[in-house]
């Protein structure tokens, strides 16, 4: 009996100390009931690690049972592991002098390939570039250029199940955006590589064109449009050529009124709700585009990202990385 206290006030003791060890921010809006089938009562956003200049694109590596993330003003990319914590994963991880460029941006989105490889939007470089294996870590380009002429900065990017690869390219890794000197493209584009690496501009008459992803079916292509003053999300139909059909998926600029944050990342549910950062943090929204609450990460959060197996939603809120449990 007297073992069995012992160990009853070592387990408490260590739960107490793990709660006062744990810190975290926020709370969470719920518009309509069914944001709780998302978000169990009673859940906390986690500050999982802090102190970044801006974080970005995290991507769950099972091989590495980890998150990698961008840190994009310290052209770092960062692991974290739930027991390991935090290190430095690449670096430099978006700029290595090989385009012309003055900000020296880092990496932004970050995605695995089929083949479980990362492929990383290099922001100061101007191209998308994989990485050669987990150990060396060496870069090769997979894209730089669009006839002829640099990207501005590829941002954010997702596959197709066929393999093509669909990324945006705002010009936020150029010091001065559109009056940048050194811009060579006089549009901020949405390009689409296939896998026998043909390049195409699908969409170049967004102003902002950030967070990108595909519904689960493959048949609707999503872009977050970071435009101050219309943010929203839009919606195409994917089509062999391109895209077609082009309409607004959700209008943000209400809600921009009234809180801070822009339209960013995206990711898709295996039900086909939408998890989009956005005014206030992240917005919880159906596929027929019906707003169910929000995630209030209280600063402005660039994106997010699933583990496999849905148990958690990273966040990359500004100076730190969070997560909530679904």
């Amino acid at each position: 009996m007297k073992i069995k206290f012992t160990l009853l006030c070592i387990f408490c003791f260590m739960s107490i100390l793990n709660a006062q060890q744990k810190k975290t921010l926020g709370s969470i809006d719920r518009l309509l009931p069914e944001m709780d089938r998302y978000v169990a009562q009673g859940a906390e956003i986690e500050i999982l690690a802090e102190g970044f200049g801006w974080s970005e694109g995290p991507v769950w590596v099972d091989p590495l049972n980890a998150l990698l993330f961008s840190d994009v003003p310290n052209n770092k990319i960062y692991q974290w592991h739930e027991k390991n914590g935090l290190s430095v994963f690449l670096e430099p991880s978006g700029y290595t002098g090989i385009a012309p460029g003055e900000k020296k941006a880092g990496s932004n989105g970050l995605i695995l390939n089929d083949q479980g490889e990362l492929i990383i939007c290099m922001h100061g470089d101007r191209r998308v570039a994989q990485l050669d294996s987990w150990e060396q870590k060496n870069l090769k380009t997979l894209v730089g250029k669009y006839q002829g002429k640099y990207f501005n900065s590829p941002n954010d990017l997702v596959y197709a199940k066929n393999g093509d690869l669909y990324f945006t390219d705002p010009p936020y890794g150029l010091q001065k955006g559109d009056d940048d000197e050194l811009k060579e493209l006089p549009f901020n584009g949405v390009f689409k590589l296939t896998t026998s690496g043909e390049l195409s501009l699908i969409i170049d008459d967004l102003t902002r064109p950030n967070g990108i992803t595909i519904s689960n079916d493959g048949k609707t292509l999503y872009v977050a449009v970071s435009d101050a003053k219309n943010p929203r999300i839009m919606a195409y139909d994917i089509v062999p050529k391109g895209v077609e059909n082009a309409r607004v998926f959700f209008d943000g600029n209400a809600l921009a009124k009234k809180d801070k944050g822009s339209f960013d990342g995206l990711r898709v549910h295996p039900s086909g709700t939408v998890f989009s950062t956005g005014p206030g943090g992240v917005l919880v929204i159906t596929a027929e585009g019906q707003h169910l609450g929000t995630i209030r990460t209280e600063e402005r959060t660039a994106n997010c990202v699933f583990d496999t197996n849905f148990e958690y939603l990273y966040m990359t809120t500004h100076m730190y990385l969070t997560r909530i449990k679904l």
